[in-house]
């Protein structure tokens, strides 16, 4: 069931509004937080952390209340943001999979218009698990592999003092990990406008996700939290502050009137974390319900984006479609079924209701949200569905499955033609070719011979193996 892209002549009203022109391409910097929960923010009024940073950009741009990652795990949502697909389809049912090469990628698509590519921080679709380490140059499944020019990453989340790969070549840094990509990033993006080059930037975070490590500065005004959520917060303020470094070094290089900074977390927040992560909705990291999927974001492009507050229900595997129609990028830049659209049209004006579901599909969970309804599964395997009408019972507490059976029918018939077709992808339809029989399997780095050399640097600069499970790491003899 293909998602249409929106009709020719109205690409060509959106960019004789948002005045693009074929010199002027604007540069592209996608910002992604790992485990920030949609009520962690200043602007929502979290009643210990501080984000002056982040409630400045919501000030200045396009600031979503009803945004949401693809998925409620990490993995499945970066999948999305590159494909403009549902997590699923791509080869990444949940965190640790790889993304398959036979999808088409944001990064490839910009590549061909003449933009530069860079990715900077967490990757995690490579199939290996456990913390991050510096990925290797010949990781078959690597941010090379999917259109990336230049790559400052690990495997997975990271901290204060991050050992990185720079296009296979592991680097030592010191400081916090956010300044860290932020600092690298800001040089690419330098010397991109150098060569006269547009740019896309992925700055994908390691905080605040665990195992939560910030510097004792950063950790001062939580010190009366427990240990967990004293870090987990202070990780939260150095990525407001590297924010705040991305911004002002974009406007230093005079590129940001005309780069679009598009930011949003990968999942909802962490239920052990106090103060609550979520902001009173239901739900956590992992879940279904809106805590575990409703995440902040905003977009920020100075010169084309008049500030504003939006309620337009959107979600991470709108990104592709949305640049695709910005830059009006030709057709088959992206694998069908796309799930994801265009919301190019709200840069400019609120667009009334969405006219494409946002549907979801996760281990055993789904869900559909058809504003203002949100159908929920909790259970795929017995069929159990939920209704939920979410503009007046935004934290999910009354099921109106039997008060509002037509809407509950009309969107359980929805959900179940589009998973078959996720169905459908999964098996490989979608690829001429069929599945790719070399496709990764999902392993923890330190179970693998390629790492083995390493272990000893590792254990040196104190990376360990936190987040291996029932096996101890293999060390050579």
């Amino acid at each position: 069931m293909k998602l249409p892209r929106l009709p020719a002549l109205l690409i060509g009203f959106i960019c004789v509004a948002l005045g693009l022109h074929a010199s002027q391409l604007p540069n592209i910097v996608l910002v992604m937080t790992d485990d920030q929960g949609w009520g962690q923010t200043g602007y929502y009024g979290h009643p210990l952390l501080k984000t002056p940073n982040l409630d400045d950009m919501a000030k200045s741009g396009l600031r979503f209340d009803r945004f949401y990652a693809a998925a409620p795990v990490c993995s499945p949502t970066r999948a999305s943001v590159l494909t403009g697909r549902t997590n699923e389809r791509t080869g990444v049912p949940t965190h640790g999979h790889a993304l398959r090469l036979q999808e088409k990628t944001l990064a490839v698509a910009l590549k061909e218009k003449g933009y530069r590519t860079g990715h900077f921080g967490k990757w995690h679709l490579n199939a290996l698990r456990g913390n991050g380490v510096p990925i290797l140059d010949s990781d078959t499944h690597g941010p090379k592999a999917f259109g990336f020019d230049v790559w400052l990453s690990v495997t997975n989340f990271f901290d204060i003092d991050p050992y990185m790969s720079r296009n296979g070549a592991f680097e030592d840094f010191k400081g916090d990990s956010s300044d860290v990509i932020v600092t690298e990033s800001l040089k690419f993006m330098e010397q991109s406008a150098r060569d006269g080059k547009p740019f896309l930037a992925l700055v994908w975070d390691g905080s605040p996700h665990d195992p939560f490590v910030a510097s004792e500065e950063d950790c001062k005004p939580f010190a009366h939290l427990s240990e967990k959520s004293m870090h987990h917060y202070g990780e939260m303020a150095a990525f407001d502050r590297a924010l705040g470094k991305l911004r002002q070094g974009l406007r230093d290089l005079n590129l940001a009137e005309n780069t679009i900074v598009w930011f949003c977390s990968d999942n909802g927040g962490l239920e052990e974390i106090k103060p609550d992560t979520v902001g009173g909705l239901r739900g956590y990291k992992g879940e279904i319900y809106e805590g575990g999927i409703r995440v902040p974001a905003i977009i920020e492009w100075p010169s084309k984006i008049q500030p504003r507050i939006t309620n337009y229900p959107a979600s991470t595997m709108d990104i592709f479609p949305t640049i695709a129609d910005l830059l009006d990028l030709p057709d088959g830049v992206m694998c069908d079924p796309v799930d994801g659209s265009s919301i190019a049209p709200l840069f400019t004006n609120e667009i009334g209701k969405r006219e494409t579901p946002i549907p979801f599909r996760f281990r055993n969970f789904a869900a559909v949200i058809e504003e203002p309804y949100k159908l929920v599964c909790l259970n795929q395997r017995k069929g159990t569905f939920e209704l939920y009408n979410l503009d007046e019972d935004t934290n999910e507490t009354r099921d109106l499955s039997a008060e509002s059976p037509e809407v509950f029918a009309r969107l359980k018939q929805y959900y179940e033609q589009w998973s078959a077709s996720v169905d459908a992808s999964v098996a490989g339809k979608d690829y001429p070719e069929g599945l790719d029989p070399n496709q990764p399997k999902s392993t923890f780095w330190t179970q693998t011979e390629e790492y083995e050399p390493y272990f000893e640097a590792f254990r040196e600069r104190n990376i360990g193996f936190r987040g291996v499970k029932n096996k101890a790491p293999k060390t050579k003899k």
